[in-house]
């Protein structure tokens, strides 16, 4: 699999493979097409809409894989990266990690969600003090809100395979 080098973050290497290139042209241009059709902003604004919004649910999905390396790090037992692919990343550990108790990698699935709980609730109060105006600002502050908390709080719990939540139901009872 092919990876870029995108730098470094608090210690950890960031990559991206191809499919976080095209998801996120992806999602730039659906949140433009949504821009412009439904909140019915220029084209001009749409795309520069897009483009924040883009920027927005990258920093939700950098910051919540920010919370597993947090979690992971007090647990004794550090992340190392986190490589971006479609619309959404994955935490990377030591390869040769070893055996963990079952605690640490439920102490590691819940450091995201939880971090992502917090910028819901932060991103919601901006919402709300923004709601009374009409324009990019409170779209953008609802979108941060909604992106936030439907995908990387309560979507992090959905058992999908490479989900928190796969990670959870696998280890929960074992803790």
């Amino acid at each position: 699999m092919h990876e870029t080098r995108l730098g470094n973050l608090f210690g950890l290497t960031l990559t991206a493979v191809p499919s976080a290139f095209v998801g996120s042209l992806g999602l730039w241009a659906i949140s433009s097409g949504i821009a412009a059709g439904w909140l019915k902003l220029s084209l001009g604004e749409a795309i520069v809409g897009g483009w924040i919004a883009l920027l927005i649910h990258w920093a939700c999905e950098i910051i919540h894989q920010l919370g597993h390396a947090r979690a992971a790090r007090r647990a004794g037992y550090p992340m190392r990266g986190i490589r971006m692919w479609g619309v959404l990343s994955a935490s990377i550990y030591p390869e040769d990690e070893g055996e963990l108790p079952a605690r640490v990698h439920v102490r590691r699935a819940l450091g995201g969600p939880f971090i992502s709980l917090l910028v819901s609730l932060a991103t919601g109060i901006i919402a709300v003090l923004l709601f009374p105006f009409n324009g990019l600002a409170r779209n953008l502050s609802l979108f941060a809100f909604a992106d936030n908390f439907s995908v990387f709080t309560l979507g992090a719990f959905a058992p999908l395979g490479f989900t928190d939540g796969s990670t959870l139901l696998r280890w929960w009872g074992k803790t």
